[in-house]
């Protein structure tokens, strides 16, 4: 009897590059002074809070993933999911052994001495949810939820809002931002990213890493991270529903990066059909000021009908996608599922059908797609994936849209304008 011989082909080949090409766990260095803040010179970071003026960066975080414990006994979280949401508080060291005026020093400095190094000091799990979803039954015509259930929710939900609320009295700014990563990210990977962003915004509002259960190892890690993807949206909806309800807060801001990019997408579109349904606007029922895409890995078409068909641009105050046609992640992922026009990640001016320009000339919602050209001086070398945090230029942009809260090409952010709602970023952006 003849074997059965696999063959695995160029699609695992891919594969294997895609899980070589992600981010990786432990010890990283923190993401390149953004050009904007090399620019302004003096007076950053002046008026924080005394308590917020600290090498040791507080981030929250909201998590699906299935709690493990360390050798140690310590708390930690893998990539096998979890039916119920925890709520905690991670620290991040930035630098090591170095002083709050030697970290503000090396944000401001494109070319440091030395490096800054980020690392997990602490993790704390404050609050665990019931298992979703909760059981229910039906009585007189309407929904009745497991009283015990529905008890456990509550009390989670107390101290979160306390924490949020606590957080919120130390900023002017009374907004959460909340970072969704993407494919093959592990749990420190996400925390590490809201830590460098919230600082770069100016330590203002509320960082929060929203952490799925990506990363499982192995030639199959891909497909096991994309059905995760699916899973968490859930999960996702309960939370940006539930931070809406707290009366502090007055704005979220949402940026997701690759294979997040599609659980945001997703959860807002189905909170936004849930609002319409209703009789309520989307955009004042979930308070989504930004919603940004990062490096989208997302079937053009796909991204097309679930964003420009059921109108989530009008479901957010500012609808914001990063793209690069010299991404090589979302050319690969291009190649694995065969996008008939391409992924929207690597979208430009030049390939855009013609219901989609059509759409662009005719809407007025606040949608923007800002490209970046991958230019190796501008930091875009190597796959260019991470690019919205590893290029200064691409970075700036993002700050000047979140911490200054200015228009594309508005003064102050000077994008050129390349037609159809698009817009470039030049070399040493946003220097005149």
């Amino acid at each position: 009897m003849a074997m059965l011989k696999i063959n695995y082909g160029p699609t695992w080949i891919i594969l294997s590059c895609l899980l070589m090409l992600s981010a990786c766990s432990g010890r990283r260095e923190m993401m390149p002074t953004p050009n904007v803040y090399v620019n302004e010179g003096t007076g950053l970071y002046e008026g924080l809070a005394t308590d917020l003026k600290s090498t040791q960066v507080p981030v929250f975080y909201v998590t699906d993933r299935l709690p493990e414990r360390t050798a140690e006994g310590k708390i930690a979280y893998g990539f096998e999911r979890s039916p119920s949401l925890g709520f905690g508080r991670a620290v991040v060291g930035m630098g090591d052994e170095i002083s709050w005026a030697d970290l503000i020093e090396a944000s401001r400095t494109l070319k440091r001495p030395k490096p800054v190094h980020l690392e997990v000091l602490d993790v704390m799990e404050l609050a665990r949810g019931p298992n979703s979803p909760i059981p229910y039954k039906e009585i007189d015509g309407k929904i009745v939820e497991k009283a015990s259930s529905v008890a456990q929710r509550d009390e989670a939900v107390a101290i979160f809002r306390s924490s949020v609320e606590k957080q919120l009295a130390q900023s002017s700014r009374k907004e959460v931002f909340i970072f969704v990563h993407g494919f093959h990210n592990t749990f420190e990977d996400s925390v590490y990213i809201m830590a460098e962003m919230w600082h770069f915004l100016g330590r203002i509002g509320v960082p929060i890493a929203y952490s799925w259960p990506a990363g499982h190892p192995g030639l199959f890690g891909y497909t096991y991270d994309r059905e995760s993807s699916e899973f968490t949206v859930y999960h996702l909806r309960q939370l940006l529903t539930l931070i809406a309800g707290f009366p502090e807060v007055e704005r979220i801001n949402l940026v997701a990066h690759s294979r997040g990019t599609d659980v945001v997408v997703t959860a807002v579109r189905e909170l936004t059909i849930a609002a319409r349904a209703a009789g309520l606007n989307p955009r004042e029922e979930y308070k989504i000021h930004n919603l940004v895409l990062a490096a989208p890995d997302l079937d053009l078409q796909v991204a097309t009908q679930r964003i420009a068909g059921d109108k989530l641009t009008l479901s957010t105050n500012r609808f914001t996608v990063y793209t690069s046609p010299k991404d090589k992640a979302i050319g690969l992922s291009s190649r694995i599922f065969d996008s008939p026009r391409g992924r929207f990640g690597t979208f430009g001016v030049d390939n855009v059908p013609v219901t989609v320009e059509d759409g662009m000339q005719y809407s007025d919602s606040n949608f923007a797609v800002i490209n970046f050209s991958g230019l190796r001086e501008e930091g875009g070398g190597g796959i260019a994936h991470a690019y919205f945090r590893e290029v200064p230029s691409v970075s700036s942009d993002l700050i000047l849209m979140l911490r200054d809260d200015l228009e594309a090409g508005s003064p102050g952010r000077p994008l050129e304008s390349i037609g159809h709602k698009f817009w470039k970023i030049p070399k040493g952006y946003p220097a005149d």
